[in-house]
């Protein structure tokens, strides 16, 4: 058999190229879109847990230790603060309870989308991105599909906080769709910020250092936040950068929901932070990324 004459090029991908000689225009497979590209790197971002399901230690294990900890270790002491009766004991801590498991809930998965990063190293590292640049698809499929399929880590890492914060007395006036609308609310915030680790990843060399700068970021945004007292008992100084931290305005909407209060000025300031987060660092993402060598 004599082999196809080569068609010149003009840009098109070699795979697409040969396919378009070998197989009639009724027989050639549709080109991936936007969507079912997404989809298809998500799926294999879950796939990566199947097979290495140590993966999914931080959203089981990291979240029981944090809540329990905090709820029985410091949760005397810091309910007196929050009641500011000055009080400790039971009460103070049952009170603590509804104050803190919103806030818990979204540190939690906040600080687990840095492994979003961690993993896009590793796999940037290995060269394998490398041959999905070549395939014809949409080019930011590879990254919005790993974010993608991330969030089934934050939606366990989620339930597993609602589930003990309810053992250990958490009871939501909001009831469930308060506590649904603040769980959608999260994950739409935590897929926004895991473009700030998808720009680091693609920074650094390593994911040692993927991880340390990470954790420089994720640390003041957490600590420095309503999540764990309220913003009137820190310094005045200090009270205006906590209320302009990202977390704290997503904190605050979460309590409100979780309580049953739908502020449509809270939730709308929460929108405008998902939209400043991708419109700034998805581009800057996808740059380095058409750059990485």
């Amino acid at each position: 058999m004599t082999a196809p004459t080569a068609a010149p090029t003009n840009g098109v991908p070699e795979a697409q190229r040969i396919a378009h000689v070998l197989l009639p225009a009724d027989q050639r497979p549709a080109a991936a879109g936007p969507l079912s590209g997404s989809l298809t790197f998500g799926w294999r971002a879950l796939l990566k847990l199947k097979h290495i399901p140590t993966q999914l230690f931080d959203v089981t294990i990291f979240p029981i230790i944090m809540t329990v900890m905090f709820t029985f270790i410091f949760g005397g002491a810091m309910g007196s603060v929050v009641s500011g009766t000055g009080e400790t004991g039971g009460d103070a801590v049952s009170e603590y309870v509804q104050f803190f498991i919103p806030g818990i809930f979204v540190q939690t998965l906040i600080m687990i989308t840095m492994y979003t990063g961690i993993t896009l190293n590793k796999d940037i590292s290995k060269g394998i991105f490398d041959r999905f640049r070549s395939l014809p698809i949409w080019r930011p499929a590879q990254l919005v599909g790993a974010l993608l399929g991330d969030q089934v880590r934050y939606a366990l890492a989620g339930t597993i906080i609602l589930c003990v914060g309810f053992v250990v007395g958490f009871r939501p006036e909001g009831g469930l769709p308060g506590v649904l609308t603040a769980f959608a609310l999260l994950l739409v915030f935590s897929f926004c910020l895991s473009w700030v680790w998808t720009m680091i990843s693609l920074l650094m060399p390593t994911e040692e250092a993927v991880m340390g700068v990470s954790m420089t970021i994720i640390f003041p945004l957490t600590f420095a936040s309503n999540i764990f007292v309220p913003t009137a008992t820190m310094p005045d100084w200090l009270q205006g950068v906590v209320e302009a931290n990202p977390v704290s305005v997503l904190v605050t909407a979460i309590r409100e929901l979780m309580v049953g209060t739908y502020d449509v000025a809270s939730i709308a300031l929460v929108g405008i932070c998902c939209a400043v987060l991708v419109a700034v660092f998805a581009p800057i993402s996808m740059s380095l990324y058409n750059r990485k060598s």
